[in-house]
């Protein structure tokens, strides 16, 4: 039992590790949500991602001092989720696995189980396993129940995939909602905080996530519009950006808002691919138009 248990420990851990290494910067910039900002945030980030692979390394190697860092280190993070919860913090990032996961009411009972977890190891409840086959037994069945996890989730993704494919197919004009994301009409002061360029014509600000697979899908219409001189496109991710996401209340990813270059919201709307992109700008010029007309 005690093996088991220290595997998934370390398991745990050195997977949380590599998933905020792969995206640093984002990892970082997750950090927001304890209140860890500016140059403090990578330090932060870097730290923590050596302190979580080093128990990891420690569990995994047996040495006496491994249970008890681990307790001390479940310990903060279900401190730390729980104080943000409190702070009115649900939905933000997290930062437990990467940049990518949210805040919820979940995070500090998980942590908390983690550090139970850890302190019945390290005071020694948990019977060890009595010869070594059986230890060995153990770890072969833990990688393989994360091997056929793993195997599970990417079954998954492929048919998240599929889904998103067959929706990218839509001919269907973009969604646009008048509750969701700013009003047409309205000044939109983030707007102006990138010059564009010296022939283009309209603002087009893109909202996406690095957790949405259709953003992933429609990148490629993002790109072409990009190419475009007429168009200042900016992408806006909804860690890096997240305080433009909450000014400009934007309901999810991939969406769509098309600006005059003073910042005046022309159209909007949710796209699914480049003919529902290039509708929000066929939108926003016929409205472009429009307007001196209007006044």
């Amino acid at each position: 039992m005690s093996t088991a248990v220290t595997i998934w420990l370390a398991i745990v851990l050195a997977a949380s590790a590599a998933v905020k290494a792969r995206r640093p910067a984002r990892s970082s910039a997750a950090l927001a949500t304890y209140g860890i900002t500016g140059a403090a945030a990578r330090p932060a980030a870097v730290a923590l991602i050596s302190i979580e692979l080093s128990i990891a390394a420690a569990l995994a190697a047996q040495l006496p001092w491994a249970p008890g860092a681990a307790v001390a280190l479940f310990g903060c993070f279900a401190l730390a989720t729980g104080a943000a919860l409190l702070a009115g913090r649900r939905g933000r990032p997290c930062a437990c696995f990467g940049s990518d996961s949210r805040l919820g009411s979940s995070a500090p009972l998980r942590s908390g189980a983690l550090a139970a977890a850890a302190g019945a190891l390290a005071l020694g409840w948990l019977p060890a396993a009595p010869s070594s086959y059986d230890r060995w037994l153990t770890v072969a069945l833990s990688l393989s129940a994360v091997l056929s996890g793993a195997l599970a989730l990417a079954v998954v993704a492929l048919a998240r995939e599929v889904g998103v494919l067959r929706l990218g197919m839509s001919a269907g004009g973009a969604l646009e909602i008048p509750q969701e994301g700013p009003a047409v009409g309205s000044e939109q002061r983030w707007a102006r905080s990138s010059s564009p360029g010296p022939r283009a014509m309209l603002r087009l600000a893109i909202f996406t996530s690095e957790a949405c697979p259709l953003c992933r899908q429609v990148a490629p219409a993002v790109e072409h519009v990009a190419a475009d001189p007429l168009v200042a496109v900016e992408i806006l991710d909804e860690v890096l950006a997240a305080e433009t996401w909450r000014a400009a209340e934007i309901p999810g990813s991939p969406y769509a808002v098309a600006l005059t270059l003073e910042g005046t919201v022309l159209a909007k709307g949710t796209f699914n691919g480049l003919g529902q992109l290039e509708s929000i700008l066929g939108t926003a010029r016929f409205r472009e138009r429009e307007r001196p007309l209007a006044a």
